[in-house]
């Protein structure tokens, strides 16, 4: 019986490691007798599963995290302009026409 990779959540990737490390690993592998793309897979796995990842996601966002964002004034001016926005309450103005309307 054949189990498909994607069925058992396994991802195919391929790498490429330098001559002299795949060498090493061949020898570690062969002493403890498993084929190097086992002994590889095992490292890697093991290595995986001894850290503790933690994500955390940001609802700020700015991608330098700009604590700018972090003001709750400055989200609701935000919320505000893209509600008007979405409304049709705007008026969209050139780069050009915004420096002669601030004398700039």
């Amino acid at each position: 019986m054949t189990i498909m990779a994607s069925t058992i959540g396994l991802k195919r990737k391929n790498i490429d490691l330098p001559i002299d490390t795949l060498q090493k690993l061949s020898l570690m592998a062969l002493s403890q007798g498993k084929s190097l793309k086992n002994y590889i897979e095992s490292i890697l796995i093991s290595k995986a599963d001894s850290v503790n990842v933690t994500i955390t996601v940001s609802e700020n966002p700015s991608p330098s995290n700009d604590p700018w964002f972090e003001n709750e004034k400055n989200i609701k001016i935000l919320d505000t302009g893209i509600a008007q926005a979405e409304s049709g309450k705007t008026t969209v103005v050139s780069i050009d026409r915004l420096h002669e309307i601030l004398g700039a």
